[in-house]
């Protein structure tokens, strides 16, 4: 049995089909309660069915009822509730055995093959190479490696991909500024172009040339392709470093300039002649045909590509690579691009439903109560770096995905650094390692892992939260939204700290009870554990 939910699920699916529906299981959704009396687990199965078969949903529920076997499943009783809910309640050694299996899995613990291996691409960050990354970059970088790391946990065979944008006139002019500011190393005057990049960054670039080249490139107009690759190579260099620092990694580097030294480019803009047509010596794509307000330039009219074409032949070579589902993971400001890109794919004979893209949108900082927007040390935006710096990478990777990666975020960078119950990662952190501390407390004990003695509400409720744990990782996934399992680590650290308050674990005076309590804390712990890393968070043994 996958868990508790599955098996109540699978005893569903046998009777309705007792009753003469098919139902796959996937269909029969099951919730948990809110509220106790109306039992441990819920379903509107009933109710979804009532249409099909013609009846009303309380007499199906009966009718399902009565196909019920609750002993396969060790439900204690079911109920018609309402309009037609069936409310499920277990039976209380159905959670308590939940204790060894949470153990006997381990690290295992809420890992499933709902993802039955399928080969998935998720492009996140994809800063250009051109200068530091920003909070926007940062946010993109912690729901992205938080859903890959779900995914993968779902049983997905997740790619993780970084496309670098190193082509066109963004490179160019980082080109020019790193030329000019190697000048004003070498003590020559220069000026950064007005549409250059005038940070700090690029001064130690610069520097960086210097320090390999000497004077040597000081003819710079002979020298731009060195200070365009240099230039986007030690940018890069420096964007992995900060990244690796933030815990986030990636599987593939794809370059655009690469994919038109390929001629990738050129093969896409012929695989989609179909759907263009020519005008005043420009190619349009016709994406008016989906709804799109005009039909975007492909081809100028002085020959030169637009910035959609690459992204079209980019996500060809995806799809070339054998993945069935593409999520790309970008800012708030790409909406209109998405209509635009599906038409494309459907233009080159792909299933447009197979691209998915998150959007993340922005993030404002807060300190002393008023927005903070310069960063002091450099009069700049604040980079992911120095946010990094100032208050942790957990901090700054649970706080980006507490909420929708598609609602607008306010980061309180006080309460963030707060060593408090007020700062979400420090108390969920803290309840870690609470858990880690009674655990060595009782080292003395040997651990019962049957859970038959406990019987206290708080007991209880941990055990459903833990239960809840795997259902959670897999809504997750299938949603694409990192931030339940955020929601989820506040909820068991709420229930572990209620039980803590209302249960003495190591009770010397009742060696049985103190045994299985520490069964479920270590049950607690390996759960906690395995949902902070799903979000690239550390759960500390001591703080």
């Amino acid at each position: 049995m996958d868990n508790i939910e599955e098996s109540v699920k699978l005893e569903f699916q046998k009777a309705l089909k007792k009753i003469g529906v098919d139902v796959g299981i996937e269909d029969i959704v099951i919730e948990h309660s809110k509220i106790k009396e109306h039992g441990d687990l819920a379903t509107n199965i009933a109710m979804r069915m009532a249409k099909q078969l013609k009846k009303a949903p309380v007499a199906i529920a009966n009718d399902i009822i009565e196909c019920f076997d609750k002993e396969t499943c060790n439900v204690l009783k079911l109920e018609v509730a309402g309009p037609g809910f069936i409310n499920v309640f277990l039976k209380n050694d159905s959670l308590q055995s939940l204790i060894k299996n949470v153990i006997d899995l381990g690290d295992n613990y809420g890992r499933s093959n709902v993802g039955e291996n399928k080969k998935i691409n998720v492009e996140y960050v994809s800063a250009n190479p051109t200068g530091e990354l920003h909070l926007g970059h940062a946010r993109g970088a912690a729901v992205g490696d938080s859903l890959t790391r779900i995914l993968s946990f779902c049983g997905f065979d997740v790619t993780r991909e970084y496309y670098i944008n190193d082509a066109g006139n963004q490179v160019n002019n980082l080109a020019y500024s790193v030329a000019s500011r190697y000048l004003q190393q070498n003590g020559i005057e220069a000026e950064v172009p007005e549409n250059g990049y005038h940070g700090a960054d690029i001064i130690g670039v610069a520097k960086k040339i210097k320090d390999q080249y000497g004077d040597k490139l000081i003819d710079v107009e002979n020298h731009y392709d060195l200070f365009k690759s240099e230039g986007i190579r030690l940018n890069l260099d420096r964007i992995k470093n900060d990244l690796n620092e933030f815990g986030v990694n990636f599987d593939v580097f794809t370059s655009e300039q690469w994919l038109r030294d390929q001629g990738l480019v050129e093969k896409a803009m012929k695989d989609i002649i179909g759907s263009t047509y020519k005008q005043d010596n420009a190619v349009f794509l016709k994406t008016t045909e989906d709804g799109d307000d005009k039909d975007r330039v492909l081809v100028k009219s002085d020959g030169s590509y637009t910035y959609l074409v690459p992204d079209i032949a980019y996500h060809r070579y995806k799809y070339e690579r054998g993945f069935e589902t593409i999520i790309d993971i970008l800012g708030a400001d790409h909406h209109g691009y998405i209509s635009r890109l599906k038409y494309a794919m459907k233009a080159l004979g792909k299933d447009p439903s197979s691209i998915e893209i998150v959007m993340v949108q922005m993030v404002r900082l807060f300190k002393d109560g008023q927005e903070y927007k310069m960063s002091k040390r450099t009069g700049n935006a604040v980079s992911m770096k120095e946010l990094v710096e100032e208050v942790g990478k957990d901090a700054v990777r649970f706080f980006f995905v507490t909420r929708s990666a598609s609602s607008h975020l306010d980061f309180d960078l006080d309460l963030a650094k707060t060593m408090g119950a007020t700062n979400p990662v420090y108390y969920c952190q803290y309840s870690h390692a609470r858990l880690s501390t009674i655990l060595e407390s009782g080292n003395t004990y040997e651990i019962d892992d049957k859970g038959d003695l406990l019987n206290e509400e708080s007991e209880r409720n941990l055990l459903k939260i833990i239960n809840e744990f795997p259902a959670t990782v897999k809504d997750a996934g299938l949603t694409r939204e990192p931030y339940k399992i955020t929601i989820y680590i506040r909820k068991l650290a709420n229930a572990i700290n209620e039980f803590y308050t209302l249960c003495r674990v190591l009770d010397p005076s009742n060696v049985p009870l103190t045994k299985q309590r520490l069964g479920l804390v270590k049950a607690c712990k390996i759960t906690l554990n395995n949902a902070l890393k799903l979000i690239g968070v550390s759960a500390p043994d001591h703080m």
